[in-house]
């Protein structure tokens, strides 16, 4: 009766299982998977709310790439990071989901596929699923930092394949593309007929400045790209639904690319008019909300490399966004590590296969947290892989 796109495993995992019994039990856990800003208690500005107050969202006139002053609200604070926008070259979405979708819709057909990176956030083969195309992975390698496996890429490539996404930087490794990693996908893209599709929704989050480092593939115009981002990671405000596509490459791809994409768009009309109304207030306010984060990530990573420093655990090179990879000792598996920290010590943390690390035994950590909580969660980690690693099993 229902769609094979929606043949998902739904069973819970074995960590899932023993977070809800704990939960149930009414055991306290220190979570160090949380990734929702709002509920990591950051001080919101009331002109987040205020922005709410324009008399002209009452006024419903939809626009399929989105109201021209809220593009231009987007065009300005790309302008913050130096970077040039034309408005014209914007489309809203409301979410970064829903640009996946659209681009999926544009530019594949069922049976077609698209290259994803591997590790990263587990989202793509859903997405792709829903559109009936598919999701191939190319690999990202470490060796003390991340670089694309780009011979394995060039293999993956199908007579099929019609985009690769790159994530930059990369959840939940940190990992930013180089700008010569960016030349060369896009000069891959262009000789194969295939687009470049770059989530850039972490990319305020930069750690350290580095000159080889591609901020933003916006202005690249060897290929068509698509530059994605929104509210929910830049201004720390998941719950109001905005998000953009930026459209770069040779201009007549561009333009016929732009003029589709408003196809697609008409037929949901999904970005409220609030939001575009409010956008302007929504992104100069959630500037404050952005630095907190920056200074609440920056001071728990200083705390977890303090806390790890002669452990038998590391954590892997990372750029930037919100999250670290612990590596643990390989004498058991990163699953076995993450139960015993879920129901001997309190603390939730994530296994690597969540994001299919190829390899044991990674654990992911976020770096939203209270510091109170990131601490203390952090300290039973370190208890905990010692004390394991100390005993040998």
């Amino acid at each position: 009766m229902f769609s094979r796109r929606i043949e998902w495993d739904v069973r819970m995992n074995r960590l899932s299982q023993a977070l809800e019994a704990r939960r149930r039990a009414g055991e306290p856990v220190l979570d160090l998977t949380e990734s929702n800003p709002t509920h990591a208690g950051f001080e919101y500005p009331a002109e987040i709310v205020r922005g709410f107050a324009d008399p002209a969202m009452l006024r419903y006139e939809p626009s399929p790439r989105g109201a021209r002053a809220a593009r231009e609200a987007v065009a300005a604070d790309y302008a913050r990071r130096g970077v040039r926008v034309e408005p014209e070259r914007i489309l809203l979405t409301a979410s970064t989901s829903e640009a996946y979708a659209y681009l999926f819709k544009l530019l594949a057909d069922p049976g077609d596929d698209v290259l994803v990176p591997r590790p990263s956030y587990p989202l793509f083969e859903f997405l792709a699923n829903l559109e009936c195309i598919g999701a191939r992975q190319y690999p990202l390698m470490y060796h003390g930092g991340w670089t694309i496996d780009f011979e394995a890429l060039e293999g993956a490539v199908g007579d099929r394949t019609r985009a690769v996404v790159v994530v930059n930087p990369n959840n939940p490794t940190g990992s930013y593309v180089k700008r010569r990693e960016a030349q060369a996908l896009a000069r891959m893209c262009a000789e194969r007929g295939m687009a470049l599709i770059a989530d850039e929704v972490f990319a305020d989050y930069a750690w350290v400045p580095d000159s080889e480092r591609a901020a933003t593939l916006i202005g690249m115009d060897e290929c068509l790209t698509f530059s994605m981002s929104g509210l929910s990671k830049i201004a720390g405000l998941p719950q109001m639904k905005l998000g953009w596509i930026v459209v770069s490459g040779p201009e007549a791809l561009r333009r016929l690319a732009i003029e589709k994409l408003e196809w697609i768009a008409d037929t949901y009309l999904s970005v409220s008019t609030p939001v575009q109304c409010a956008a302007a207030r929504l992104l100069e306010a959630g500037g404050k909300v952005r630095e907190q984060i920056r200074e609440r990530t920056a001071a728990n990573l200083a705390a977890a490399r303090a806390l790890l420093a002669d452990s038998p655990a590391g954590i892997l090179a990372a750029e930037g966004g919100w999250y670290i990879v612990v590596q643990a000792p390989r004498i058991v598996s990163e699953e076995e590590w993450a139960l015993e920290l879920l129901t001997r010590h309190g603390v939730l943390v994530q296994p690597g296969y969540f994001y299919d690390f190829e390899t044991e035994a990674y654990l992911v950590i976020s770096l939203l947290p209270a510091p109170a909580i990131f601490g203390e969660g952090m300290r039973r980690v370190r208890e905990c892989l010692t004390v394991r690693a100390g005993r040998g099993f």
